[in-house]
């Protein structure tokens, strides 16, 4: 194991040594002060972008400086940058004012430019970056501090309503791509100065933004810690998406389970500020991830508190429901065929065996070919076009279903068992939770064919032991039912009604456990004071 050890050792090494390397050429040089000298920091600004056709670099006169301006045409808006930035250096020009330190120059700054974006910067490091977000940089002779001011044009989707998270009754808007309008949307739903934003960068490459949101004084300050840590640990080159996050700070934990929930809807993402919890928002992508998470916010959706507290409760029993059909039926349907014909009523037994009679393959063998043609025909469906993608996928189950039992390939009642699988596997209202029963299925359908019964009880065994030692964040996976919290399960498999929900989840241990300590259930008015004659 010695030889192994030092492998991974001087692999590591070797990892550290390339990375700070290339962290250092992705922002064209070192990250070194600006120097007074103009000429100087020209060179090594035109020197990082060198061979860049989008960029560009000006001489101007700011005051009685010499200086210029520096910034990329693709990245910013050509007439915002005229009307905030050419007309006041061309006004300011015209009027005899010196720049000798950092003071005059903020001074300038406040005259000229206020109401735009800025920023000051002593590195060469800090200043590209910035141009690179769609800054523009103006650098002074004389002044080793720049000024980087806001101009940036990125034309992003505009609003629109989510397309995995869609629902009957309720808001119909979705996050985008642009992390502040991602902001505003849940900035507009908690209208509460407790509402707190922090941002940071990730990716030396790609200098991701992304912004951590919570409710201050109500989040629990070991779990925010914890998230703040785990994210300045990141090391990469590129983050395109908050999937790429979720991969980096989930917890070490060799499982199918998600551990970290995402969702497109700004009104789910506030819901769970106001519970306690954490989002981040990541530039870029359109889905925020939510934390900690436990198993029983997958089977919640937003709507279920947009309509009767009865309705609710029982579309949530069906979803979890759905959740152990398609996790166990295709292996039941195996080991009741194969196994335990005692189980099965005598009609029953005799018309499936009256169907297979002519099939050539085993249960197992037969129910296979028909799952993994399906998952060919669900992943067939979402990569081809939009127009013709849905229609492929469901003619080409049909089509393909009935052919397969009219050749004698499969039995009626497998086609219906498949069915049936699929169509409760599309129930979650999470997209990422259903990779686990998918998964987890084929474990269960091979169990099921050699042990039946027996089998599927062992893989249920272990699945629950399994998700008792998850963690999220500290957060134990299965709360609240192990550990057990009583005042909990006010909003697990049955959601009781909004007015008396009024503490948060004991789970998340808040700062403010109670949420709602006045709200009450109306009461009918009497006949006699509803004015009856």
């Amino acid at each position: 194991m010695g030889w192994l050890k030092k492998i991974l050792l001087s692999q590591k090494s070797y990892n550290q040594d390339k990375s700070t390397k290339r962290e250092l050429l992705a922002f064209g040089g070192e990250a070194s002060p600006l120097s007074k000298d103009l000429q100087k920091n020209q060179s090594n600004i035109e020197k990082a972008f060198r061979n860049a056709t989008d960029f560009r670099m000006e001489k101007i006169h700011v005051g009685n400086e010499e200086g210029v301006i520096c910034y990329l045409s693709s990245m910013t808006d050509s007439s915002l940058l005229t009307e905030k930035i050419m007309k006041p250096l061309s006004i300011s020009s015209q009027q005899d004012r010196s720049i000798t330190n950092l003071e005059e120059f903020e001074a300038y700054r406040k005259e000229f430019f206020s109401g735009v974006g800025y920023h000051f910067h002593d590195t060469l490091h800090e200043l590209i970056a910035d141009v690179l977000a769609g800054y523009a940089g103006v650098i002074v002779d004389g002044q080793t501090k720049a000024l980087s001011l806001q101009v940036a044009n990125i034309e992003y989707r505009p609003i629109e309503e989510p397309s995995t998270q869609t629902v009957i009754r309720g808001p119909k808007e979705g996050f985008t791509e642009s992390m502040d309008t991602n902001i505003s949307l849940i900035r507009r739903r908690i209208q509460n100065t407790s509402l707190k934003f922090e941002s940071m960068t990730v990716g030396t490459d790609t200098r991701t933004p992304l912004t951590i949101a919570y409710i201050d004084e109500v989040i629990n300050e070991g779990i925010l810690e914890e998230l703040r840590k785990r994210l300045k640990k990141i090391r990469t080159h590129a983050i395109f998406d908050s999937g790429n996050i979720e991969e980096y700070i989930t917890d070490k934990s060799f499982t199918v389970f998600p551990l970290i929930c995402n969702t497109e809807r700004p009104d789910s993402a506030a819901a769970n500020l106001l519970e306690g919890k954490a989002v981040i928002i990541v530039n870029g992508s359109p889905f925020v991830l939510i934390l900690p998470t436990v198993l029983g916010d997958f089977f919640e959706a937003t709507e279920d508190y947009y309509q009767s507290f009865f309705i609710s409760s029982f579309i949530r029993l069906i979803r979890y429901a759905s959740f152990l059909i398609a996790l166990t039926l295709p292996s039941l349907y195996v080991a009741l065929t194969a196994f335990h014909h005692a189980l099965v009523p005598t009609d029953l037994l005799f018309s499936l065996q009256a169907q297979r009679e002519g099939v050539p393959f085993p249960a197992v063998i037969e129910l296979l070919m028909m799952e993994i043609t399906f998952e060919i025909l669900r992943e067939a469906g979402i990569r081809m076009p939009r127009a013709i993608g849905q229609t492929i996928s469901i003619v080409g189950a049909l089509v393909i279903g009935q052919a397969a039992v009219e050749a004698g390939l499969v039995s009626n009642a497998l086609v219906i068992v498949i069915a049936l699988t699929a169509l409760a596997t599309f129930v979650s209202p999470i997209g990422s939770f259903t990779v686990a029963a998918r998964l987890l299925r084929f474990l269960f359908i091979f169990m099921a064919a050699v042990f039946g019964l027996y089998g599927i009880l062992l893989c249920l065994f272990f699945m629950v032991a399994h998700l008792a030692s998850l963690r999220s964040f500290g957060v134990p996976y299965l709360a609240p039912i192990a550990p057990f919290i009583v005042e909990d399960h006010e909003d697990v498999f049955l959601r009781f009604p909004i007015w008396a929900n009024k503490r948060r989840p004991h789970y998340l241990k808040t700062e403010s456990p109670v949420k709602d300590s006045k709200s009450e259930s109306t009461t009918p008015p009497s006949s006699k004071k509803g004015g009856e004659s």
